[in-house]
């Protein structure tokens, strides 16, 4: 049975929802170096991102929990 007020349990919540972040505003933002091997340069970001951070962090929020 899962304890979902373990300080474990909270800390996978917590790490799934901060990489569902970094997903989004990587698809987002960036054209190439998603997984940063390299330091970002202008090139790899978007001229032109379509969308916008606005509800995202929410809706990460919501699906982690």
């Amino acid at each position: 049975m899962t304890e979902f007020d373990s300080k474990d349990y909270l800390a996978k919540v917590d790490a799934w929802w901060r990489a569902a972040n970094y997903i989004s505003v990587a698809q987002m933002y960036l054209k190439d170096n998603p997984l940063l091997r390299r330091p970002v340069t202008k090139e790899d970001v978007k001229i032109h991102p379509i969308g916008h951070w606005g509800t995202i962090a929410g809706q990460n929020f919501i699906y982690a929990h």
